[in-house]
């Protein structure tokens, strides 16, 4: 308790030049440091084995904000999770999340990010170039082997000269 007490006293004169306080104030800040930090520095019973794992998954469902994605593996924070950071923990997007107890289909971005994206995605409707450019190939295909030349083996084409042309 020693130990802790020091560390309590250390603490509560760091928040006592930033701002006033009195002596009570001092005293009870101290006390309750005291008992606090004694009793994060004791073990943990090994009984409670499934609060940890209903912790983790609460951690892995915060983990996911607004504005930032927080890596469970290492604490950083980003904006979007990528494969190479997973890599560097020998990972997948598939195995962090199954380790985490993330959803399959859950994105590895911000809450943000994934909005803009699908935002942007309905405005590009790539859905709808597709259908129209599968309605018009049956068209181009019909007309595409009259106009194509018929290769000569005797005479095969000259390949193509690399890199910039030469100036005159």
């Amino acid at each position: 308790m020693d130990d802790m007490f020091k560390e309590a006293l250390e603490l509560v004169k760091a928040q006592a030049t930033v701002r006033a306080m009195t002596a009570d104030e001092m005293t009870n800040m101290v006390s309750a440091l005291a008992k606090s930090l004694q009793a994060l520095s004791q073990p943990v019973a090994e009984s409670a084995g499934a609060a940890p794992v209903d912790a983790a998954k609460a951690d892995s469902a915060k983990s996911i904000r607004e504005a930032a994605v927080t890596c469970l593996e290492c604490g950083k924070v980003f904006k979007i999770i990528t494969a190479k950071h997973l890599a560097l923990h020998g990972l997948d997007a598939d195995a962090y999340r199954e380790k985490w107890g993330l959803k399959k289909g859950t994105p590895l971005a911000c809450k943000a990010l994934v909005r803009a994206r699908r935002k942007k995605m309905k405005e590009m409707q790539l859905w709808e170039r597709r259908r129209s450019a599968a309605g018009s190939k049956p068209k181009a295909a019909e007309a595409a082997p009259a106009a194509l030349p018929v290769p000569n083996p005797a005479n095969p084409p000259k390949p193509k000269a690399k890199g910039r042309p030469k100036k005159a």
